[in-house]
């Protein structure tokens, strides 16, 4: 029940701590040493690696990991192929050039940052056709500029943040007790951001609150067993100020009115409040876990059918199972299951060919619970349905 006393007891706040660096595991400095020692094998480079490339705002570790090699979750080899200049992988800032350095002869690579690549080749005495006439020579000299007092984050603060906040299970239905939206000004059911709704229940002196679609029940789809109950998010509301004449205060048979400040999904009647949730933004850190996963997907969030990039799932395993945020897992699609041809069945008692698995993705768990966790897709080759099988990468 600690769930519930998040959600329904006083009030918290969203804090977030861009300054404070996630921590470097020992897996990561080790991977990070290795790479430091014999480079990238040329084999592990990404198809389309550039030569070169500017940081930019908003660049993530893992995205430039994409960029330069094949896995972006083994973004600690590429802190490694430059582990010299690079002492802290979360210290990559906006306008720093780093360039690729391909070395035939031994099939390795290393990255390197521009202003440490030497003065290049040398400059001729003078310009041709002006020998003999008197020249002055320049040399090149450093100019300092302040760079943006942050760096570049392992994984975008800004993809992330929405679902810390908007993506809640709970142990039980706590939402039962918790104030509900009873009507509208106007009567009607559906209601939109700026649109003031009546709600009913002790706010317990809240002004500001979640709102949530009634909570459905997650189900293992092997086990069938209950997960826990999803409530799904709907938006934002802050509570109008009240009339101070009034005799009778909200929760004792007075509606209390709350105005719709954002909305994912139109507000109905029976949805229920909670106060804002109290997240931790420091340690998100793109990393394989260390032991063996097996597990599957739930659901799609927002009861689609399928998932894309940049979407969230829910998986059917969580904390009690040893997983954290920041473990990046391997998405893969169930093989096809197909009655023999005439082609490949040369007798009728041939059985039906199960064809393998097959990898197309990977994802990252954002939000993790003690029996279900959610997952955001980072790449992904075909929609993610639900049943489809997750692994360690």
């Amino acid at each position: 029940m600690r769930m519930l006393a998040v959600l329904l007891g006083g009030a918290t706040v969203l804090q977030a701590a861009p300054r404070a660096a996630p921590p470097v595991t020992a897996e990561q400095r080790a991977a990070a040493e290795r790479t430091a020692q014999a480079g990238v094998p040329l084999a592990d480079l990404a198809a389309d690696a550039p030569a070169r490339h500017t940081v930019q705002p908003g660049d993530t570790l893992w995205g430039l990991a994409g960029l330069f090699l094949r896995s972006p979750w083994r973004w600690p080899e590429l802190w490694g192929m430059n582990l010299e200049q690079l002492r802290n992988p979360h210290r990559l800032y906006p306008g720093q050039t780093l360039v690729l350095v391909r070395d035939a002869e031994s099939a390795r690579a290393r990255l390197v940052v521009a202003s440490a690549q030497g003065a290049g080749p040398a400059e001729p005495e003078g310009p041709p056709g002006l020998e003999g006439l008197p020249t002055q020579r320049s040399s090149p000299r450093a100019r300092a500029e302040a760079l943006p007092a942050l760096p570049i984050a392992p994984v975008s603060a800004r993809e992330l943040a929405p679902y810390l906040s908007e993506t809640v299970v709970l142990e039980s239905d706590a939402l039962a007790l918790a104030p509900r939206i009873v009507g509208s000004r106007d009567g009607r059911l559906l209601l939109s951001q700026g649109e003031t709704a009546y709600v009913l229940g002790d706010l317990g002196g809240q002004q500001e609150f979640r709102v949530f679609r009634e909570p459905v029940a997650l189900r293992d789809p092997i086990s069938g067993e209950v997960l826990g109950y999803e409530a799904r998010f709907v938006g934002r509301a802050r509570a109008v100020a009240a009339d101070p004449s009034a005799a009778v205060r909200a929760g004792a048979g007075t509606p209390a009115a709350l105005r719709l400040t954002h909305t994912r999904l139109e507000a109905t009647v029976g949805d229920r409040l909670a106060p804002p949730a109290a997240m931790e933004w420091s340690g998100f850190v793109p990393r394989a876990p260390q032991a063996a996963v097996e597990a599957r997907v739930v659901s799609v969030l927002g009861e689609a059918l399928s998932a894309g990039q940049k979407q969230l799932v829910a998986v059917n395993r969580g904390a009690r199972d040893g997983l954290e945020r920041g473990h990046v897992l391997a998405l893969w699609r169930a093989g096809e299951r197909r009655a023999p041809s005439a082609a490949t069945a040369p007798t009728r008692t041939q059985p039906a060919l199960q064809f393998p698995d097959e990898r197309h993705g990977t994802a990252m768990l954002v939000q993790v619970f003690e029996r279900v966790s959610y997952a955001l897709i980072l790449d992904v080759a075909e929609p993610v349905r639900v049943g489809d099988r997750l692994t360690q990468p």
